[in-house]
């Protein structure tokens, strides 16, 4: 599988002032497959440390010292001597040893030849708890679950992909029917390597179901061995709520469908945790559409979606048959899973920031606006074809956006300055001109 986060770390490669890199996201979202696979692709050595098994790697950095002593130990661990530029360092579960993370601070400051990669299952949670950190010596990149386009890649679509790219939309509509179906079976299997790797070779639904299911008991397991005691049980509780808070018209997240009288401060914890392991999006509201758009946030108002929409899927139970049904798959449970296939897009773009737009009287409600730091783009979601988009109506009346987009099964056409765009080509969003 084809993961375009290889060209954001070729970019890293060829920085002079490059930094450490650590890649965020959450369990089995490819990070281990991603740092390898570059590694074996771009340099003649790399070497593999993971803190969580690799018991030598993890006492030498624990005892600490200067980096040339780190770098003998990495040296006498690999069996051979350093070469800077050619060999690549990969520190997995870089979280499990604090002075690890430590360390990478001296070698940006003292020897910032070494190429370094990091990445953790629970990095952020480790981070969270005031873990010692190298402030402005790192960088980060944060990795998915595969895009719809990543999909159609290892689908063997390829050319389906590049045509949405390259915008050729009147030919991508005359294979409406081929795209409406792949993207059925993205709403089914999601992004999560594993799934996808398994439908690929197989196109076995129950056993992607299998896959999906370990994976979410996987995450289960990690609410039980690493968060902390007393809030596991409200970490549940908000992790089986999202499914119904998503099910609502009104998407804005409740605490009341969490329990009975339910309170924020409850469950403030429970919900960073969720966050910091990279298991939740939170998209906080906006009551302006102003850049810079955090400047008109509302803390208090916000939507919360899944990681991958094929876990969210399999987490409500949604049948195999419905891939067999017309266009049931977007009329059953639809504006929960069109709207996290959306957000799930969204995340994938480097530079946009998220936010949805309510009005104040809260009548109109305009599903995402994106910033991608020049112009806002309101984007109004619909799970099928019709094209009806009152709150994005209200809102151009009130902010003249130079571009307004409306994902929907509809294919792509544009009505003044309200552009439709496919929901199979939402990836396109950043490439799309005003009127």
């Amino acid at each position: 599988m084809e993961r375009m986060a290889m060209e954001s770390l070729l970019r890293w490669k060829g920085r002079n002032n490059r930094k450490p890199l650590i890649i965020r996201g959450a369990r089995q979202v490819g990070k281990t497959w991603l740092m390898k696979e570059f590694g074996k692709r771009f340099y003649e050595n790399t070497i593999y440390v993971n803190f969580d098994h690799d018991v030598q790697m993890k006492r030498l950095f624990e005892e600490g010292g200067n980096i040339r002593r780190l770098v003998t130990g990495l040296e006498l661990f690999a069996g051979y001597k350093i070469d800077p530029e050619r060999t690549l360092l990969i520190f997995d579960e870089v979280q499990e040893v604090p002075e690890a993370l430590k360390s990478l601070k001296y070698f940006y400051e003292d020897a910032p030849e070494y190429q370094i990669l990091c990445a953790g299952s629970l990095l952020g949670v480790a981070l969270h708890k005031g873990t010692s950190f190298p402030v402005g010596k790192v960088d980060f990149m944060d990795l998915h679950p595969l895009s719809f386009f990543e999909f159609l890649g290892a689908m063997g679509k390829g050319q389906h992909m590049r045509l949405l790219q390259e915008g050729d939309w009147g030919m991508a509509s005359t294979f409406r029917q081929e795209y409406t179906e792949l993207l059925r079976q993205y709403y089914f299997v999601g992004g999560m390597p594993e799934a996808v790797q398994s439908f690929c070779e197989k196109g076995d639904f129950s056993e992607v179901r299998e896959i999906q299911r370990r994976i979410l008991a996987a995450y289960e397991q990690d609410f039980s061995k690493h968060a902390p005691l007393e809030t596991v049980p409200r970490i549940r509780m908000l992790w089986n709520s999202i499914p119904a808070q998503l099910a609502k018209e009104n998407k804005k997240f409740l605490y009341g469908l969490i329990r009975e009288g339910a309170r924020a401060k409850e469950y403030e914890l429970a919900l960073l945790w969720l966050s910091d392991c990279g298991l939740v999006h939170k998209v906080r509201r906006v009551n302006a559409a102003r850049l810079p758009l955090k400047a008109y946030e509302d803390l208090k108002a916000f939507k919360l979606f899944f990681v991958d929409v094929g876990l969210l899927a399999c987490m409500v139970g949604l049948r195999r048959s419905v891939l067999l049904e017309g266009n049931a798959l977007f009329t059953e449970f639809k504006g929960a899973l069109t709207e996290q296939f959306v957000l799930q897009q969204l995340k994938t773009k480097e530079g946009l920031q998220v936010w949805y737009w309510t009005n104040d009287r809260g009548t109109a409600e305009v599903d995402f606006v994106v910033d991608d730091g020049e112009r806002i783009i309101p984007v109004e979601v619909k799970a099928e074809i019709n094209l009806q988009a009152k709150s994005l109506k209200v809102y151009r009346e009130k902010y003249a956006p130079p571009l307004s987009v409306r994902a929907s099964m509809a294919d792509y056409r544009r009505d003044g300055e309200i552009l439709n765009l496919p929901l199979y080509g939402i990836e396109t969003i950043d490439r799309q001109q005003g009127v």
